[in-house]
């Protein structure tokens, strides 16, 4: 490694683009990876596929009884 460098004709942001999105990794605990691999394999579909279609459906039934709580009130 140099001790060195010179940047005065680089470009900022030449390798940057701007629309990219950063995707976050999650980790699974071992019991629930299993169980989502088995649905996935049985499926014949990617485990991502299988975490979100989860987690759709219990935002749907989060945001249903939020809605249910608000119009008692």
């Amino acid at each position: 490694m140099k001790k060195q460098y010179d940047f005065s004709t680089g470009e900022r942001g030449k390798f940057s683009n701007p629309s990219t999105e950063f995707n976050l990794p999650i980790y699974l605990e071992p019991e629930v990876a299993l169980f989502i691999k088995g649905i996935a394999e049985k499926n014949n579909m990617d485990m991502s596929n299988i975490v979100n279609s989860l987690l759709r459906i219990n935002k749907e039934l989060v945001d249903s009884m939020k809605n249910k709580n608000e119009a008692s009130a």
